[in-house]
């Protein structure tokens, strides 16, 4: 299988050009704003799933960089018809809390280049910007307060004459509407091999940073939104945004809260109005928008990072009074998030952390009880055992038997605990085989009846005891 020529001859093609994140932010908010499920969430080109399919753009070009954002999105569409979204549900609220922290440590953290080697004048700009929006919302709502501060320090920079970074230094504005775009790639099977995996990233990426977005917009607002609808919408949104010529992207929790928290929004009429006011701005007022001081977007985003920051978590006394394990969870999803940049490996070495602590604690709950009865002239050995039995917990069940000093009789009593795996079934076989070889007979009672089922359909067959 012959693997896809690289663009320009084996050399690196030039940077993605800021145009297609541009074209990306309106396509993907206005389509969302009709098809997502979440209203008020703004969708647009993310550094998140731009991290995931650069290698695309750098060795192989523009087109295999599009091809891949339209199969990122048909692979979301498919997710979304079979129902992955229902899987959030598993994940907890410690790595919810561990999201929102890197998040907010990622926002901070992306703003240090613009503080750095800069001139003097940035930073009271800076400072000045965090005054009016940490006290002009407590004078009036009416005028949103990053506007204001956009606009202030705009002013005084025009009026000054100071020379400090802008937005027209970031790159080129684009002068027209996006045109659609059918990526120049051969329809073989080799072009599919190569892109997949990163449309695949892409994907699974964009739908869990957007699905976590939409949890934490139902918890803010306090209001359900139909997470499959959200899936199938993103997936849509990339599509379109492949067509137009855009890079792709998700849900983009930073200008999420700023729309949701700062500004009281809740409707879609904000998502589709951020996209439409995109455009026009670029378009319109491209000019305008090239001299807003970078100072002012930094001012912005900071108190964006203090808004999403979950500060309530890393109070002594909300450590004090949570589970080790919870905060474990939290703090090894903020960590991983933080080293690799990536939200979505973030959030499941925090969902496998989870999983662990919450085996190794329930694990403990369970416990054997052993007595002698030697009514009816018929010394008998019980047990009881209680708590749930799974892989974690039923490991080291065989060792609470004594079985060379039991009598010949033996009942182990189940009725106040549950067998959820075949490694329990496994064990008691071990069991009664253990007894078996001393001459004694085991009798299991007090199964519920899905234990019971699964017992009788898979002891004596698992190979340890039969």
């Amino acid at each position: 299988m012959q693997r896809p020529r690289r663009a320009n001859d084996g050399r690196p093609p030039p940077g993605v050009d800021p145009r297609v994140g541009l074209f990306s932010s309106f396509v993907m908010a206005v389509t969302i704003a009709f098809l997502g499920g979440r209203p008020a969430m703004i969708t647009a080109a993310t550094g998140a799933v731009a991290l995931v399919i650069a290698p695309v753009a750098r060795e192989l070009g523009m087109d295999y960089l599009i091809a891949t954002v339209i199969l990122a999105g048909i692979f979301q569409l498919v997710m979304g018809l079979l129902g992955v979204a229902r899987l959030m549900r598993f994940i907890p609220r410690s790595v919810m809390v561990g999201f929102v922290n890197a998040l907010a440590i990622l926002i901070f953290t992306a703003q240090l280049p613009q503080l750095i080697d800069v001139p003097w004048a940035v930073y009271p700009l800076v400072a000045a910007g965090i005054l009016i929006l940490v006290f002009l919302p407590k004078l009036t709502r009416v005028v949103p307060a990053p506007l204001v501060a956009i606009v202030l320090i705009t002013s005084a920079v025009l009026i000054t004459g100071v020379h400090v970074p802008t937005v027209g230094d970031q790159g080129d504005l684009p002068e027209s509407l996006p045109e659609l775009f059918i990526p120049n790639v051969p329809l073989t099977w080799a072009t599919f091999a190569t892109i997949a995996p990163y449309a695949l990233a892409m994907a699974l990426v964009g739908l869990l940073e957007s699905l976590m977005t939409a949890m934490l917009v139902d918890e803010v607002t306090e209001t359900p939104s139909p997470k499959t609808r959200e899936a199938l919408g993103q997936g849509a949104a990339n599509v379109l945004s492949g067509l137009f010529g855009g890079m792709g992207g998700c849900a983009m929790i930073g200008q999420t809260m700023i729309n949701v928290k700062v500004s009281g929004a809740r409707t879609r009429i904000s998502t589709f109005l951020a996209g439409v006011f995109l455009l026009v701005l670029v378009l319109v007022f491209g000019d305008l928008v090239a001299v807003i001081p970078m100072a002012a977007l930094v001012a912005v985003m900071v108190m964006v990072c203090v808004a999403t920051f979950d500060w309530h978590s890393i109070r002594w006394s909300t450590l004090r009074r949570m589970p080790r394990s919870e905060t474990a969870v939290m703090v090894a999803t903020v960590v991983v998030v933080v080293l690799t940049h990536n939200l979505a490996i973030g959030v499941l070495v925090g969902v496998l952390v989870a999983l662990v602590a919450f085996a190794r604690r329930v694990a403990e709950f369970a416990g054997v009880v052993r007595t002698i009865d030697t009514e009816g002239g018929v010394p008998t050995a019980n047990y009881a055992v209680e708590g749930e039995l799974f892989f974690a917990s039923s490991n080291d069940l065989s060792t609470r038997f004594q079985v060379a000093d039991d009598p010949d009789r033996v009942v182990i009593d189940m009725s106040k605990s549950h067998i959820w795996d075949a490694s329990t079934v496994a064990v008691l076989d071990a069991v009664i085989v253990a007894y078996a070889r001393h001459g004694k007979h085991v009798d299991i009672v007090g199964l519920n009846d899905p234990s019971a089922a699964m017992h009788a359909r898979l002891a004596g067959n698992l190979g340890a005891g039969g």
